[in-house]
């Protein structure tokens, strides 16, 4: 099987990596605007050859994996070029600009809209990792606008990657994830904010940082080439959740400030019982 991966960071070189644990004999050909990334995905092994945009007709399936706003030029692109038994996949976080874009593309058939729910907050080929897609959920939107075949394809693909699979139309699918991936995010980005502008003024602050800071604002250290286009493109789901998020905060503030014990820790507790959804999820998995 011939595999043309366009992007080739921590999604696209994990990728790379795991296909070939159920398909073995697959060859993997790379592209990417950096040559730097382009060489260095050949140096470790990511891919067994580069690729031209032209030749990617030649590919069984074609993989992108770039930032969203680049999703919009090059997906188009790339459909332009394949031939019909291609199958072309997208791993982006957002998926209602990119379907709408992709309409009406008189190869729209041959693409399938995904998003793996993996990853990690570093970046480049040399981010790239074993067992990144294994066993994880992959959402497909309006998998009814794919080729039956290469839709029969790629839900062979995704199983022989043991991931769970399952099925949102693209406006559903944003608004999902801004609760559950994209304000992860953001809090994590604004409490690294919160805390570096308070450390102007206390040099020591960081010393006094525990685990708990350190995993809470891990997401942060996420590549703002990547999340930044993904912000702008959900900024209307995000936006909402932003405000559902910041009327909570305020909340748990008046409820401190007035010294509101029995309130403060009913919502603690019950908050806390996100340990039981997040464990039996963890279960199913398995």
């Amino acid at each position: 099987m011939k595999i043309g991966i366009v992007g080739l960071g921590l999604m696209g070189g994990s990728f790379a990596l795991d296909i070939k644990t159920p398909f073995p004999n697959s060859i993997i050909y790379g592209l990417d605007n950096s040559e730097d990334n382009l060489n260095k995905a050949l140096k470790i092994g990511l891919i067994d050859h580069q690729i031209k945009y032209s030749e990617l007709n030649k590919m069984d399936i074609v993989l992108v994996s770039v930032p969203v706003n680049h999703l919009l030029k090059i997906i188009p692109k790339v459909l332009d070029t394949v031939g019909k038994n291609t199958l072309v996949i997208d791993v982006g976080s957002t998926k209602e600009a990119i379907c709408s874009l992709l309409k009406n593309h008189k190869n729209r058939s041959n693409y399938l809209a995904a998003h793996p729910m993996a990853g990690t907050e570093f970046s480049g080929p040399s981010a790239a990792q074993k067992n990144l897609y294994i066993g994880k959920t992959n959402i497909i939107c309006e998998f009814e606008k794919t080729d039956n075949e290469l839709g029969k394809f790629a839900l062979e693909i995704f199983q022989g990657l043991k991931m769970k699979t399952i099925y949102m139309d693209p406006k559903s699918h944003d608004v999902h994830v801004a609760y559950v991936s994209h304000l992860s995010h953001i809090s994590s980005f604004m409490l690294g904010k919160t805390v570096i502008e308070k450390e102007k003024n206390e040099d020591n602050i960081f010393d006094l940082a525990g685990s708990g800071f350190e995993s809470t604002v891990r997401l942060a250290k996420s590549n703002p080439k990547t999340w930044t286009p993904i912000f702008l493109q959900n900024k209307t789901n995000l936006a909402a959740a932003i405000e559902e998020y910041v009327s909570n905060l305020n909340l748990l503030k008046e409820l401190i400030l007035n010294e509101n014990e029995v309130e403060l820790s009913e919502i603690l507790n019950n908050t806390n019982r996100i340990k039981e959804i997040l464990n039996n999820k963890i279960k199913d998995e398995k």
